[in-house]
C-alpha cells in the first residue's frame, strides 16, 4: 500500500511539473494601476494592494477559458453567484471533464501495476474494476463538494484564478483554495465543501471497494491522497490560462468580445 501511495504521489508530481513548468518559467507582466497610462514607467503595486485588473495579454485568453473550458469546467471569471441548478450542472461537467477521466485512468493504471486494491485481482477485469471504482468515487466526490455541500452552505465551488504575482504567491494561493473559498455573497469562508466532500465520497466508496479497504485508517489515507491531488490540481488550474495561451489552443477558437 505504501508503494502504491508513493507511486501515485510521484506520478502526480511529475505530471504537475511537466504541465506547469512552461508557465512557471515565464511570468506574465503585472497589470498597470490605470488602464489609461503607459505601463513602462508605472510603479508596481505594493504586495498588500490588489491589482485592479488581470494582465492585459491574458485577459482575452482568461475570458475564453472561463467561458469554454472543457478541461477544467470550474475555472471562473464571472463572480455572479451560481444557482443550485448551475452548481448541479457544474458538478456534472466536472465529473466527465477530460482532466478527471485522465486522472482516473492514471490512478487505475498505477493501482493495477502495483497490485493495489488486491481484491480486484490483476487480470484485465481487475483493471476495469479499478477504473470503475475510481470513476465512481470521483463522480460522487464532485456531487458532494460541487453541488450538495455548496448549495447547503452557500459556498461557491468554482476556482477563481489569481493570474498575477510571483510563482510562490500563485502556488500558495492555489494550495490554500483547498481550505479557503468564497461564499455566494463573495466573502471568504472556510471551504467546508472541499474539506468534507472528499471524506464523504471516500466513506461511500467503502460500499464497493474490496473488504481490506473498508477500515477507518484506509479511508482516511485515501482521503488524504484526494486532498493532496486536489491541491496539485489547483496549481494546474491557476496556470491553465497561461498554458492554454502558450499552447496556442485559443487560435482554433473564436476570440471573445472585447471588454469596454
Amino acid at each position: 500500500m505504501r508503494t502504491a501511495i508513493a507511486s501515485r504521489v510521484a506520478c502526480a508530481g511529475v505530471w504537475l511539473v511537466l504541465v506547469s513548468f512552461p508557465a512557471l518559467a515565464q511570468q506574465e507582466p503585472k497589470p498597470a494601476n490605470s488602464p489609461n497610462t503607459p505601463s513602462s514607467d508605472q510603479t508596481a503595486p505594493s504586495p498588500t494592494e490588489k491589482p485592479q485588473s488581470m494582465p492585459a495579454p491574458l485577459e482575452g485568453t482568461m475570458r475564453l477559458v472561463a467561458r469554454r473550458s472543457i478541461f477544467f469546467p470550474d475555472l471562473a471569471l464571472d463572480k455572479h453567484a451560481l444557482t443550485p441548478l448551475q452548481k448541479l450542472e457544474l458538478a456534472t461537467d466536472n465529473s466527465v471533464a477530460p482532466s478527471m477521466v485522465f486522472g482516473d485512468l492514471i490512478s487505475a493504471g498505477i493501482d493495477q501495476a502495483t497490485n493495489s486494491l488486491k481484491g480486484y485481482g490483476q487480470e484485465y477485469g481487475g483493471f476495469g474494476k479499478r477504473l470503475g471504482s475510481a470513476l465512481a468515487t470521483s463522480t460522487t466526490n464532485q456531487y458532494f463538494k460541487t453541488f450538495l455541500l455548496p448549495t447547503v452552505l452557500h459556498e461557491d465551488p468554482r476556482y477563481f484564478v489569481l493570474l498575477h504575482g510571483s510563482a510562490a504567491k500563485r502556488v500558495s494561493y492555489a494550495i490554500t483554495r483547498v481550505v479557503v473559498t468564497q461564499t455566494d455573497a463573495r466573502a471568504e469562508h472556510v471551504n467546508w465543501s472541499e474539506i468534507a466532500g472528499p471524506l464523504m465520497a471516500e466513506g461511500l466508496a467503502n460500499v464497493y471497494l474490496p473488504s481490506e479497504e473498508r477500515t477507518v485508517g484506509r479511508t482516511f489515507r485515501r482521503y488524504g491522497i484526494r486532498i493532496g491531488v486536489g491541491a496539485a490540481g489547483n496549481i494546474v488550474k491557476e496556470y491553465w490560462p497561461t498554458i492554454f495561451k502558450r499552447l496556442r489552443l485559443s487560435d482554433s477558437m473564436a476570440a471573445p468580445s472585447q471588454s469596454p
